[in-house]
């Protein structure tokens, strides 16, 4: 159960930095386009220089890097299930054979290729957790509306959208600070969720999930009155405190993952022919 208390996406970590000062725009059209080159670059010489600038951006952000680390706790059996599946299921004939498990050979080019997929998740992670991080979620709703704006003239409702996915974003560490809360009364109840098979412990989380969606319902609830409350009635003639707007921070940010993009992409054969 202490798995719970290290998730940290929807976080966000108040800071004057750059980064926190970007345009909320600039910054999600950047993670976007990262995420793109993240599954394009093919060798780990890319995924090293992206490892270095996501380093210098954490550091310039003034983000931990114990707290990006932890955040990464939850995804620890994804990556050891990639890990082991690419290993056993790259047959002999595809590489040099480790070792042989039955039926199964681990081949050195299966270990190479589940080390390189689990990275890929790694960075992908990082990326959209620096996100969170550094733009509150007023911006970050501001920014998604902003871009969805042009597809408004196709029905798209774009405030509600933006919305409805900066509140499931903030949401996530409430629900999850909720659920551990009613594990702990269950445990103190004399509720056992660490001992027996997969099935048990299944069958041991059912008594969790209704308290948790009253709990959520409930929540919900009082969230729809306070925003009637306060006369909220979508994005009709809604003003804002704030105005978004490009800055030169914004125009620097754009040419730095432009370039930095390019960089990501270039093959490792041309960086060794360099060298």
């Amino acid at each position: 159960m202490e798995l719970l208390r290290y998730v940290t996406i929807g976080q966000y970590i108040p800071r004057d930095s750059p980064v926190h000062r970007l345009d909320p725009r600039t910054k999600l059209l950047a993670v976007l386009v990262w995420m793109v080159v993240i599954f394009f670059v093919r060798d780990f010489v890319g995924y090293s220089l992206f490892t270095v600038v996501l380093l210098t951006l954490l550091a310039v952000a003034q983000i931990p890097l114990g707290y990006v680390l932890k955040g990464l706790r939850p995804v620890l059996f994804l990556l050891v299930l990639t890990l082991v599946l690419n290993i056993l299921f790259s047959g002999p004939a595809e590489g040099k054979v480790l070792w042989r498990f039955g039926p199964f050979a681990a081949t050195q080019e299966g270990l190479i290729r589940g080390l390189f997929v689990g990275y890929r998740l790694v960075l992908l992670v990082v990326v959209t957790s620096l996100l969170t991080f550094t733009t509150s979620p007023v911006d970050l709703t501001d920014g998604i509306e902003r871009l969805l704006r042009p597809f408004r003239r196709f029905g798209v409702p774009a405030h509600e959208l933006a919305m409805m996915m900066t509140i499931a974003l903030r949401f996530i560490p409430t629900l999850l600070s909720e659920t551990e809360k009613i594990i702990k009364a269950q445990m103190a109840r004399g509720a056992d969720f660490e001992r027996g098979n997969i099935l048990r412990r299944a069958r041991a989380f059912i008594p969790v999930l209704v308290p948790l969606f009253l709990s959520a319902f409930r929540r919900a609830e009082e969230l729809a009155l306070a925003m009637e409350a306060r006369c909220y009635h979508g994005g009709e003639n809604r003003t804002r405190m704030k105005q978004l707007a490009f800055r030169r921070g914004d125009v620097v940010a754009w040419i730095f993952v432009a370039l930095s993009s390019g960089l990501f992409l270039i093959p490792a054969d041309i960086w060794l022919t360099r060298l």
